[in-house]
């Protein structure tokens, strides 16, 4: 029996071929359409070049603006967030960076699919009766292929970024502006491109990891719809049908497809993930008024679209219908980009949050740790609104800079506490920087944890940033209560009587004991026990961390 060599990946090309043989039967079985040619009438050589233009572009952005090409999976994020209409860099670069490896690839999967089939909806050829395809630069195949559509998408971006609520990162909106100008021409079509997306999803990462081996353990993380920018989505969907309505030829649009096609797209690009960050950690979902929040959009959607290609006047108020249609598509950016321009217009004036400790400084970086501080990034501009408010407090390690109006909270408390050690990239073109956070600390027996956070940038020294209050474990010895505190150089015992200390002891190393006010405390790896007259009592057990 032949065995293939141990460098194939055998699964891998296992797919590979899977796909080819069975693309390769249905063709053979379908032999009477020519798919080639029906792609050929509306695209240069049959290829959606403006889309694979688009693709490079944003790769591109990624790897050598980011600087992912050597940090795969660690890119630069924070200076290419739209903090501000006062910080050029991040408005303009926003909407084609990403902020890891699954968030860009899920965004190049969409616009493989939703941006070809918006090209093929626009094509490279005029379709006008009588036009040619060289009759102007703006009818010239080329043209329309590797520099009108990209340019469209380009400029696409930069709508949904200069009028979407920042700090907003990622090519979603774009996507999402391919899918509206899809359901214009094909809404079906568009319904059966989110199911050809979840195949190159499913087909990209068989791929990557042919072979996954897991086991149950904890995890941390926000809720996954909390990452999701719906005010940016809804953005770009409502400029790709304005610009759907306004480019394409006319023709007569079904208003079950169109309603049915916008409500199965909304649904399952979530839109109705409506959410709210109410600080440290804690979101609220909508889920309810977001499933009316989709049945209204569905509708409005179709209405507008629809009255799009009515000719008569109302005669009520002698206002074409076409008109109407069009400010009924027009109304939902405008809601959302007039809320934004005041949001845009933020800055920061603080160079770090009150109450922090000792700083980090990379260039005109400030990165410090702070608990329970005014989070900046939410409530510049203090608003209320079914009972949220922007005011909320945040903890974490703070991430400012004053040049660039940025106030972030870069690593939750709870994140870290779950790590143990965070690295924070800060940079810029051409420069970078790495702040470290690490955190240790003791779970006192029936009253939480007692920590220290120290900070560092590169491979400097360690800052010691934080340190939180000290706590009393929940028994008794001999009458006397048993503290931990965190010191500077270590973690302290006390002895308590009284709600006064009356001995101490530094924390013992591992498999070692102290004595304090007659009581021995030992240190068997990470639990410490108390001993006094023959009693042996847990106190505290080290924090571990996530691989620990």
């Amino acid at each position: 029996m032949a065995v293939a060599p141990g460098w194939l990946p055998t699964t891998a090309v296992a797919v590979v071929l899977a796909v080819v043989v069975s693309v390769g039967v249905v063709r053979w079985l379908d032999r009477r359409h020519d798919w080639g040619s029906t792609r050929r009438s509306r695209l240069l050589l049959g290829v959606p070049w403006g889309t694979v233009t688009v693709i490079l572009f944003v790769l591109g952005v990624y790897l050598f603006v980011q600087g992912a090409w050597s940090h795969w999976r660690s890119p630069l994020v924070i200076p290419f967030r739209s903090w501000s209409y006062l910080y050029p860099l991040g408005m303009l670069t926003a909407a084609f960076s990403h902020a890891g490896v699954a968030h860009i690839t899920g965004n190049l999967l969409g616009t493989a699919t939703f941006g070809t089939l918006a090209e093929y909806a626009w094509g490279h050829f005029p379709t006008e009766r009588g036009s040619g395809s060289f009759a102007s630069w703006r009818r010239n195949p080329y043209v329309r292929a590797f520099v009108l559509f990209p340019a469209g998408a380009v400029l696409v971006g930069l709508v949904t970024v200069f009028f979407g609520w920042g700090p907003i990162i990622g090519f979603s909106g774009v996507v999402f502006a391919f899918v509206g100008f899809g359901l214009v021409r094909y809404p079906v079509w568009t319904v059966v491109a989110l199911t050809v997306d979840d195949v190159l999803g499913v087909v990209y990462h068989a791929l990557q990891s042919p072979v996954i081996e897991s086991q149950a353990k904890p995890t941390f993380g926000q809720p996954w719809w909390a990452g999701i920018a719906v005010q940016g989505h809804l953005l770009g969907l409502f400029v790709g049908l304005l610009v759907g309505v306004l480019v394409l030829r006319r023709r007569d649009r079904n208003p079950t497809r169109l309603w049915v096609g916008s409500l199965l797209v909304a649904t399952s690009l979530s839109l109705w993930a409506l959410w709210w960050y109410r600080g440290n950690d804690h979101y609220v979902l909508y889920r309810g008024l977001g499933v009316v929040f989709v049945l209204a959009l569905a509708l409005v959607v179709t209405l507008g679209v629809v009255a799009t290609q009515v000719d008569w006047t109302l005669p009520e108020l002698n206002v074409p219908v076409k008109t109407l249609g069009l400010l009924l598509l027009l109304l939902p950016p405008l809601v959302v980009g007039l809320a934004a321009v005041p949001l845009n217009l933020t800055t920061v004036a603080d160079a770090a949050p009150p109450g922090a400790g000792p700083a980090l400084h990379a260039r005109d970086y400030t990165i410090v740790y702070a608990e329970n501080v005014t989070n900046r990034e939410t409530s510049v501009v203090n608003l209320s609104f079914l009972g949220e408010t922007t005011e909320v407090r945040t903890s974490g390690v703070i991430v400012v800079s004053a040049k660039r109006h940025l106030w972030t909270t870069a690593v939750s408390t709870s994140r870290l506490a779950f790590e143990g050690r965070v690295q924070v990239p800060v940079g810029g073109p051409g420069w970078r920087r790495t702040a470290v956070a690490a955190r240790d600390g003791w779970h006192v027996a029936g009253n939480g944890t007692v920590y220290r956070v120290f900070l560092r940038l590169d491979r400097g020294p360690w800052h010691l940033a934080f340190r939180s209050p000290r706590r009393t474990a929940d028994v008794v010895l001999a009458g006397d209560r048993v503290a931990i505190a965190p010191g500077v150089k270590g973690f302290v015992i006390d002895v308590r009587r009284d709600n006064a200390t009356v001995a101490s002891a530094p924390m013992p190393a591992a498999n070692a004991s102290v004595e304090a006010g007659g009581i021995t405390f030992t240190r068997r790896n990470d639990r410490l026990v108390a001993s006094v007259n023959g009693t042996r009592v847990p106190i505290a057990e080290r924090e571990r961390y996530r691989g620990a």
